[in-house]
Parts: C-alpha cells; structure tokens; sequence
C-alpha cells in the first residue's frame, strides 16, 4: 500500500502506542463476550497493563514494535507487538519462536490493507532474527482477525482459553 511507513523501535514507543491501545479495548469489548462474573475492565486499567507488560516484554533487545503511519501523519494508526520465547514444550520449533502478542489497526483505517503489512513486516523481522515459528493470539469471537490470519496461512493451534468463576457453592 503507497504511503504507509513501517518503523521499528522498542520501550521507547510504547507511549506512542496509548490511543492504539485503547482503540483495541474497545474493539475486544465489542467481540468478546466476556467471562460472566468478571466485567471487562476499564480503558485506563487496561492501558496501565498493557502499557507496563509492553515494557517488560521489549525489556527483551530481541522484542519489537511496529507502527504503521500513513503519509507524513506522526501519529501510528496501527502497531504490531513481537515477543520470542524459548522451544515451546508441547509442539516442536526451533531454539525460538515469536509470538504476535498483539496487532491493532485504528477504526478509521481499517481494511486497507495496513494490517497485512503490518504482519508481513513482523515475517520479515521474524525470519532476520532467524526464527522460522510464529504464533498468534486471537479472541474466539474476533472473526475479522481471524479471517486475516486463516488468509495468511494461520491455523487453529490452541484453540481457545475458557473460562469461569464458579460459585463457591459448586465447589462442595
């Protein structure tokens, strides 16, 4: 796509990285449904997690943000977060594997294909870092997500996370 740049950085982005953030909050509360019991949290709790596990994730020299800024516009309109772990114990990799941690577009760019170059950026990276695995996290109920990644080759590994909090009474 003409007129998007692609830049690289690490911890130092992560400020960068708020009115993305939120913007994902947003979209996860539209398309999950939630665990019943535990309300969604709140857009500044969520910015404050996520913004600390972003800097402890790229505390990592081999971890990496993207952001993708259209034009000469400073302010990213959408951001890709890799992290790499050591062989995965239940599958075979290599020594490492990457993991696609999150991928955000903002609303008023989305489908133009700023996505798809986003993640073939971080196959780009990935593969320059000698990793040949990677994995990706997605909401069972984010179908526009999931049909990006199915179109990209992804496959269902782990399929999802359930969850409950049962009464206390259920646990006689």
């Amino acid at each position: 796509m003409a007129g998007v740049r692609i830049v690289r950085g690490g911890a130092e982005l992560v400020p960068d990285l708020e009115p993305l953030t939120r913007s994902l909050h947003s979209h996860h509360v539209t398309v999950d449904p939630g665990v019943p019991g535990i309300p969604p949290r709140d857009p500044d709790g969520w910015w404050r997690i996520r913004s600390a596990r972003y800097r402890e994730w790229l505390a990592d020299p081999a971890a990496f943000v993207l952001l993708a800024h259209v034009e000469d516009d400073e302010r990213p309109v959408g951001y890709a977060m890799v992290v790499f772990h050591t062989e995965d114990d239940s599958h075979t990799t290599g020594e490492r594997f990457a993991s696609l941690e999150s991928l955000a577009v903002l609303p008023s760019h989305r489908g133009q294909g700023i996505g798809t170059l986003l993640l073939r950026e971080v196959y780009r990276q990935v593969r320059a870092a000698g990793v040949e695995e990677m994995v990706i996290g997605v909401l069972a109920t984010n179908e526009d997500a999931m049909r990006l990644y199915r179109r990209e080759g992804f496959i269902p590994w782990v399929v999802m996370t359930m969850g409950k909090v049962p009464p206390v009474d259920d646990l006689d």
